[in-house]
């Protein structure tokens, strides 16, 4: 059985999700865990670790259990489905380049007593994996038009948040308010390293017998980097810009990898229908 060893970065639940948008989304089916368990061997992860994740994701509603028999098999729930269908739209529709913006921001400002040191934490680290950078300490920007009242109503701080879209004045240096902003360097790093990592593959004929655990890992690598992109308007970031290298990257391995990945599922992977 062939091995492709996972980086450590890599959360086991965060390989099930990519695993679970491949094989159960939009089927309507639930996959057998000894299938699952297989899988993750060959990228590394061991089966405690395995079964440890699948429990974890049920008592969090993210997995619905299924018995047949003396065999337990696992769904999607409402929740899972949502997710996955965002990350769905993330990497194939939405896509890792902001060419198409329309001059846009969602501005957010906020004050918070100071003793509010862990609320102030939750509230930058929410912004922060929603594509907001700060603009100054209190006033955060995003691009485009961010929806964030469920974050805040869910930090229980929407008493002390304001709201607005705003374009910038004519005279804005925009390319200079973003490298202000946001770590552009460690941003593109990411980009980079995902290139270096993947691109030998673009010409690499795969195993057969790794194919499909390289093509798991591709993909939540991938939606990891993209998710941590705030999506700033390309035509305001550097030339040499690396994310449409990274995306055409990923787009060309994926489907190198595919036809054996599907051959490989077809054969390690039991699904049963779901039952009401």
């Amino acid at each position: 059985m062939g091995r492709v060893t996972t980086e450590e970065s890599l959360r086991p639940q965060s390989l099930m999700l990519t695993f679970l948008g491949d094989q159960v989304l939009g089927r309507d089916v639930c996959v057998y865990s000894g299938s699952v368990i297989d899988v993750f061997a060959r990228v590394g992860v061991g089966e405690q670790a395995t079964r440890s994740t699948l429990t974890r994701m049920v008592n969090r509603g993210l997995l619905r259990r299924q018995r047949e028999g003396r065999r337990m098999y696992f769904g999607l729930t409402e929740h899972s489905e949502a997710v996955l269908r965002d990350g769905e739209r993330r990497i194939w529709q939405t896509g890792a380049v902001n060419r198409h913006w329309d001059g846009t921001w969602t501005l957010l400002g906020f004050s918070l007593p100071e003793s509010w040191q862990r609320q102030r934490h939750d509230l930058r680290s929410k912004l922060t994996w929603s594509g907001f950078g700060p603009l100054f300490s209190g006033l955060w920007i995003a691009p485009g038009e961010v929806d964030v009242a469920e974050l805040v109503a869910e930090l229980g701080l929407s008493a002390h948040v304001k709201v607005f879209r705003a374009h910038a004045d004519a005279g804005m240096d925009i390319g200079a308010m973003i490298e202000e902003s946001w770590e552009l360097p460690e941003l593109a790093a990411r980009y980079e390293a995902f290139v270096g990592r993947w691109q030998p593959w673009e010409t690499r004929a795969p195993q057969a017998d790794d194919a499909l655990a390289r093509r798991l890992l591709l993909q939540a690598e991938w939606l990891r980097v993209i998710r941590r992109d705030p999506r700033l308007p390309v035509r305001h970031l550097p030339d040499d810009w690396p994310a449409e290298r990274a995306e055409k990257t990923f787009r060309r391995v994926h489907e190198g990898l595919t036809p054996l990945a599907e051959e490989a599922a077809r054969h390690l992977i039991e699904l049963v229908p779901v039952r009401d």
